[in-house]
Order: C-alpha cells, then sequence, then structure tokens
C-alpha cells in the first residue's frame, strides 16, 4: 500500500546495564510503482493526444523513435536458498533449562561436587557454571534475564533483592568477578549455553531458577520455571571466599575426606576410633541444608560463615532448640543409642531429616563433634574433630579452674563447679575473620557439645584460636570458656573465717594438654596444642593467662602491675622494607619514670594472608632491655631474606608481635605491627605521538628484585581505548635480571587512556604499573 511503514528496533544493548540508552528506532518507508512515477500535468495530457508526433513522451536514454522493440527474456538464474527469517512477531520463550548438573559432567567436577550423591546442580560461589537453555526460536541479542530465587527465604520472608535472596543476573558480554552475570558462550539454533557467575559473598543453601526473557521494549516478560533447585556451597578454592584454604592437600582432608579419627582417653593413654563423616552420602546434604532451615537465622545471613557456624554449633544438640542429638551422660541409654555404639554420622543426620526434626538419642562430645564435622564439610566449610586432654570446664567465667575450701582445708562441694574433663572433644573451622583485628583468622574453635549457654543459646563458637593463644579473651564468640579450657590455672582457695577468700595454691600446668587432630593425609595422631597455647610455663603463655585472666570475673586473682611507666612501639623508615632484601625496623622502648626498668621482650614474627589469617611463624627470639631512668632506646630487628624467601604468600605481609613483664613492676608489654615487603612497580614509557587510528608502542621495564630466578613469568596487558586485555609469556627472568617488552597498538578513543601492566609470576605478586597517554583526534 502507498505509505507503508516498518519499524526495526534494535534491543541488542537493552536491559544488559542499569541506565542503557533507549533502543535505537531505525524507520524504513517502502513506496509502490505507482508513487514512483513522474506525475504529469493536464494540459500536457491534452495536448499529447492533439498531437502525439509532436509531444511524443521523453525517454531517458534516447529521443528516438523506435517502431518495434523486441525483448528477449533472459534465463531464470538458479534460486539461491534464503535463511528463513526470524519471526520477530513471535514472542521469545523457554522452552526449556538444562542445568547440566551430571556428576561427571563439567560443572560438578570443576566444583569439586562431583562426590556428592544425586544428580541436582550442585556449585560452590565464586565460580562460574554453565546451563543450557532451548528457546522458540534463535536467540537474536534480544533481553533476556535469568532470575535465581532462594526456595527457603519463603519460610520466613519473601526474597528480597536488597537481601541476597533473590537474585537477577543480567545478560553481559564480559564476566567480571565479585557479582552475579551470566555470558552467552554458545548458540546452536535455538539453544544456548549461559556461563553464570556468582559472588564469593553469595548466600548459601537451595535456589530455584526463573528464566525471564522479553524480546521488545515495555513486552510482557515471559517466565520459565526450572523444575529442579541448585544447591549453592561455601567454597574453599576459591580466593575471595572467607572460607579459602590455599593448601590442596588440606583442602582434600578438612573437605573432601568422608572418614577421620577421634581421639579419646586420657592424655597417656590415647585412644583413637575411626569416625565415617558421609558427607556425600544420599540424604546428607538434605540432611544439612534442612538444619540451616530450622535454624532461626535470616536467610539473607547465610553467606557468612560466622553465622552458619554458630547456628550449626547451636543446632547439632537438641538442649533448647530441638536439635540433631540429644546430650546424656548418666550411663541409661535404655531408650536410646549409647553414645560409644556410634561410629558414623549418617545414620543421625538421616534419622533427623525423616523423622522431621526428631532429636536423636544419644550423643556425647565426640558423637557432636563427629556430626559437626559433617555438617560444615558438607557446606564447604574445613572443619576437623580436635581433642583436648584434662579440658577444663570454667562456669563462671573467672578465666581460672576454682577449687573451694573451708578453713578446714575440706571441699566446699557446693562452690566447686568448675572441672577439669579427662578428654573433651570440639571442632576447628576454617575461615578469615574480616570481623576481628588482623591476625584472628585461619582455624576457629567451635563446640556443638551442650555446656554453658552463649547468649542464650547452647553453642560455643567460632573462637579464634589465635586470641585463644595469646588470651585476647575480649574478642568474640565464646573466647573465654574455650582459652579456661584449654589455658587456665587451677586455683586452690580458702575460706576465712569472715567469709572471704585467700588464694594458697596456683597449679599453672593443670589443663589442656595433647591437643590431638588427625594428620593430613594420614591416620597419624597430629599434636596442635602449640596452636592454642605457647608452651606452658614459658614467659608468653605466662603473659597470655594473666592478661585473659583481667576480663574475667576475678580480675584481681594476679597482682596488678604498680605502674605503667614502660612502652613500646615499633617504627620503619620510608615506604617499610622491600622484597628481596632484609627487613629492618626499629623497635623502640622508653622509661618514663624515674628509676630504672627491666624487661625481655619476646619477638616472633608470622606470614600473614592479607584477609588477617595468620599463616606460620617464621621467627622467634628474646631481645633483653634494661633502660635508666627516662632512658630512651631503640632496638633495630632484623628478618633475614633467607629466612623469608620461601614462605610468603599474596601480599607478602608480615606480622611483628612483641610481649614482655617490667620486672620491677609486672607491667605486661604488648604490640602487634603489621607491615608487608614492598615490590617494584612496572615502568611503562609510551613511544610515539598517541593518536586515533595511528600505531604507537609503549615500553614495559621490569627489573626482578630477587637473587634467584623467577619461573614462567607472564605479563598482562590492557588499556581502555588503547588495545585488548592479553597476556605475553617472557619466560624465566634471572635473579636481578631486567626485562624488557614493548607494545604496538593503535588507539581507538580520543582523550585520556590508561595503559595498564602486570606480572603474574607464583614467586613473586602484586606487581604492576600504569601510564597515562594523552590520545589525540585528528
Amino acid at each position: 500500500m502507498p505509505g507503508e511503514r516498518l519499524t526495526v528496533r534494535d534491543m541488542s544493548e537493552v536491559g544488559r546495564f542499569p541506565g542503557a540508552a533507549p533502543p535505537t528506532r531505525v524507520e524504513l518507508t517502502i513506496q509502490t510503482q505507482v508513487e514512483k512515477k513522474q506525475e504529469e500535468g493536464r494540459c500536457r495530457r491534452w495536448f499529447r493526444k492533439i498531437c502525439p508526433c509532436c509531444c511524443k513522451r521523453q525517454n531517458s536514454a534516447s529521443c528516438d523513435i523506435t517502431d518495434k522493440v523486441e525483448y528477449i527474456k533472459p534465463p531464470a538464474p538458479e534460486p539461491t536458498p534464503v535463511p528463513e527469517p526470524i519471526n520477530f512477531r513471535i514472542k521469545l520463550s523457554v522452552c526449556s533449562v538444562d542445568l547440566l548438573s551430571s556428576r561427571n559432567g563439567q560443572n560438578r567436577l570443576e566444583h569439586h561436587t562431583d562426590l556428592y550423591h544425586g544428580d541436582e546442580l550442585i556449585i560452590r560461589r565464586g565460580q562460574t557454571f554453565q546451563i543450557e537453555l532451548e528457546l522458540n526460536r534463535p536467540f537474536s541479542e534480544y533481553v533476556t534475564m535469568l532470575e535465581l530465587k532462594d526456595n527457603l527465604s519463603a519460610v520466613g520472608s519473601l526474597p528480597l533483592v536488597s537481601k541476597g535472596t533473590h537474585v537477577i543476573i543480567p545478560l553481559v558480554d564480559h564476566l567480571e568477578d565479585e557479582r552475579w552475570e551470566a555470558k552467552i558462550v554458545e548458540q546452536n539454533g535455538n539453544k544456548i549455553k549461559l556461563s553464570v557467575n556468582s559472588p564469593a559473598s553469595a548466600v548459601i543453601g537451595l535456589y530455584g531458577l526463573t528464566v525471564m526473557t522479553s524480546s521488545v521494549k515495555n513486552e510482557a516478560s515471559t517466565a520459565y520455571d526450572a523444575n529442579k533447585n541448585i544447591v549453592m556451597l561455601f567454597n574453599p578454592w576459591c580466593e575471595e571466599d572467607t572460607v579459602f584454604l590455599d593448601d590442596e592437600e588440606e583442602r582434600k582432608e578438612y573437605v573432601l575426606n568422608d572418614t577421620g579419627r577421634i581421639y579419646y582417653g586420657t592424655e597417656k593413654q590415647i585412644g583413637a576410633r575411626t569416625w565415617n563423616f558421609g558427607q556425600f552420602q544420599e540424604g546428607i546434604l538434605d540432611a544439612c541444608l534442612f538444619i540451616l532451615e530450622k535454624s532461626d537465622m535470616p536467610p539473607s545471613g547465610r553467606g557468612d560463615p560466622v553465622n552458619v557456624v554458630r547456628v550449626i554449633s547451636a543446632l547439632i544438640n537438641a538442649q533448647d532448640d530441638f536439635g540433631v542429638l540429644v546430650g546424656n551422660w548418666s550411663g541409661d541409654y535404655s531408650d536410646g543409642v549409647s553414645p560409644s555404639a556410634w561410629s558414623s554420622s549418617v545414620e543421625i543426620l538421616r534419622n533427623y531429616h525423616h523423622s522431621n526434626g526428631t532429636p536423636v538419642s544419644y550423643g556425647q562430645c565426640w558423637v557432636f563433634s563427629g556430626v559437626t564435622t559433617t555438617v560444615l564439610r558438607c557446606l564447604g566449610i574445613p572443619a576437623r574433630s580436635v581433642t583436648n586432654f584434662q579440658s577444663a570446664h570454667d562456669t563462671d567465667v573467672s578465666l581460672t579452674t576454682d577449687v573451694y575450701f573451708d578453713k578446714d582445708l575440706e571441699p566446699i562441694d557446693y562452690l566447686n563447679t568448675d572441672s577439669v574433663w579427662n578428654f573433651h572433644v570440639w571442632n576447628d573451622c576454617w575461615m578469615a575473620r574480616p570481623d576481628l583485628p588482623h591476625g584472628n583468622g585461619g582455624w576457629q574453635a567451635v563446640d556443638s557439645t551442650p555446656q554453658e549457654t552463649s547468649q542464650g543459646t547452647f553453642c560455643c563458637g567460632p573462637a579464634s584460636i589465635n586470641a585463644i593463644r595469646s588470651g585476647q579473651v575480649y574478642l568474640k564468640h565464646d573466647t573465654p570458656f574455650v582459652f579456661a579450657e584449654v589455658n587456665s590455672d587451677k586455683i586452690y582457695w580458702q575460706r576465712n573465717v569472715d567469709g572471704t577468700f585467700t588464694q594458697f595454691h596456683i597449679e599453672k600446668k593443670a589443663v589442656g594438654h595433647c591437643i590431638s587432630t588427625k594428620a593430613v593425609g594420614s591416620d597419624e595422631r597430629a599434636d596442635i596444642t602449640h596452636l592454642y597455647k605457647h608452651q606452658e610455663g614459658s614467659e608468653e603463655e605466662r603473659i597470655a593467662v594473666e592478661t585473659a585472666s583481667r576480663y574475667g570475673s576475678k580480675p584481681d586473682v594476679y597482682s596488678k602491675p604498680m605502674a605503667e611507666d614502660v612502652s613500646v612501639e615499633v617504627k620503619m623508615e620510608g615506604e617499610g622494607p622491600r622484597m628481596g632484601a632484609d627487613a629492618k625496623l626499629s623497635i623502640v622502648v622508653k622509661n618514663s619514670s624515674s628509676l630504672p626498668r627491666r624487661t625481655t621482650l619476646h619477638s616472633q614474627v608470622a606470614v600473614m594472608y592479607y584477609t588477617g589469617v595468620l599463616k606460620g611463624t617464621l621467627k622467634k627470639e628474646q631481645l633483653p632491655v634494661e633502660l635508666l631512668a627516662n632512658e630512651e632506646k631503640t632496638i633495630e630487628w632484623v628478618l633475614p631474606y633467607q629466612q623469608y624467601q620461601n614462605h610468603l604468600v599474596d601480599q607478602a605481609a608480615l606480622m611483628l608481635t612483641l610481649s614482655g613483664k617490667v620486672s620491677e613492676t609486672q607491667q605486661v608489654l604488648a604490640n602487634q605491627t603489621t607491615f608487608r615487603l614492598r615490590t617494584p612497580d612496572l615502568n611503562i614509557t609510551p613511544l610515539g605521538e598517541a593518536v586515533v587510528g595511528k600505531e604507537m608502542a609503549a615500553k614495559i621495564t621490569f627489573t626482578n628484585p630477587l637473587p634467584r630466578t623467577l619461573k614462567n613469568v607472564m605479563f598482562r596487558v590492557e588499556g581502555l581505548g588503547l588495545q585488548k586485555g592479553h597476556e605475553v609469556a617472557v619466560g624465566d627472568v634471572g635473579g636481578h635480571a631486567t626485562v624488557t617488552l614493548t607494545e604496538h597498538f593503535i588507539p581507538t578513543q580520543p582523550g585520556s587512556r590508561k595503559l595498564v601492566a602486570s606480572l603474574d609470576c607464583k614467586q613473586l605478586t602484586q606487581v604492576h604499573g600504569v601510564a597515562d597517554i594523552n590520545v589525540l583526534d585528528i
């Protein structure tokens, strides 16, 4: 028809990012053949009828009159097959979703979940996974949205985007870390494969998947609900996850090993029993998710392993919340199973789940610990069972184990509520602790045996083992209780005539012996007492005990210092020590009193992850210090390169801890200083004029600061508007050698641009450089 119009909307960029420009509108006018003829006036038509010879129609090719025109029709060409165009009138919709959840498929293998029973999609957060969609017609750059809804959130509240329980996943061209995104990686006819990325802080648990599609702006979307759930777990393989564990052998032991050893008896007669954790067995993952569902924790809180561990600690025992196991120490187990009869967590968890949450009878500490190990490993949190021999039970938060006698040295039974167990079993779990000061990540103690309430609930932990070791009992959670278990003094009290008590004996080595767990990769027993406490009787251990006692209910148990007149601090020159050289710091000790002072500083330096987790101690030493009245001394502290060269982790961070006691006043000195070894920058020098469309170059120079060869060095270079990101393999770089790389590229965008380069090498991290380049548009 005359004036007919066909409107085409370009939807290729719609819905990909917030604030995207409105769709481009292109209008194409199609005219009929009549409209293409040149209109003739009425006078000319009348004159041509009167005298056709004089007023013949003009021909654009020739003015001659042709009496006869012979037209020979050319042979018809072979028809060219034309692909059937997409019918834009058909509304885009999803026909089916394949979660690619086979146990032997790419998803489960890459996410280390192939050992779990069943064929549902089990993934770990902070890592990409793939799904396939079948559409009703080929996909052609139209708006597509995916929605992940946490099914469990419906139990307590509606799924909310703001709480992470309703996730909207945009379709993008390039995936970035730490966000929900999806990218098309394959397309074959009506089928597309998506690579979906999740952040390392994602909520764990059950998710449902809804795929939302629309093909025209403002058109109502169509929704497709996948029939299967997705299970999201913590990810010890992901560096951004707070449960990241960087040792593969330890991951195999503390996450993937489904059997273990639990120790019992006395410190001189240590027994061991094998325990089947069975975290991958049929029904166990469902049971663990069921336990989370029964908790009062908001679903949005399940992204934090501290919250999850605390809830698990409470729900493994049935003391106050109908949890998994009923504790029984009476000796009468006739209406249940004797705690010593259990050798596996599997039956316990299955019975609890199948009975819809009826507590299982009975358990004691090693059973609680075995089940806790199963649940934590199943959810992706590295965990182990730990046995403490001569384990104290502090009932009054005094940070001491107290024994009371009357004036005749007869025990006062009603006051002697503290006790020392032959052994007690709890758990360690691994995580960073961003909620605590640096250095308190790593192993955390968690105890599911119901002993004392914590904030009104029978649970305990997670308590930083590093905090326990140093006596920092003011740090959460339940650090004072665990400290007392492993390092409290046993204090004997006698009642005076006036009713007060006086201490008459202190037993300093009474508790916390032979703390044991299964060794990595073998069935041998590993003694980890040194992780929980300094060497028994050492000055560091005494300082920790006295420091802790100040925060207990009996802060005056140990004599207070008579003065606080000595100070200690650590200073560094300029930007601090550099990688490849000896690390040098200055320890400044000052006496502000008018009398001389003596002390011995105990120094310890440890490698530290940037998350605050301490990896291991590199050097210990004692520094005797004698100060005259009002004197200040500076001690040069040195960590030789040879002592740290093979032990650093990402960020090359270290922590120096100083502690001591002033002899004259008993003042306790303490200082912790975190520092890192600075790495060199990459020097980038632009070469030539920077003009759009004109080739230029940049020279990148790097000098190895270490006296040893760097292996398999790789450069990564990228500049928005300059060149696409790419890798350049350099190979080995010798000790103190210099390597120069020249990059050639053609700028595509004018203005101020940045060329960024970084060095990737196992022996050296955090090496990078940048150059500002002003690109002209001529």
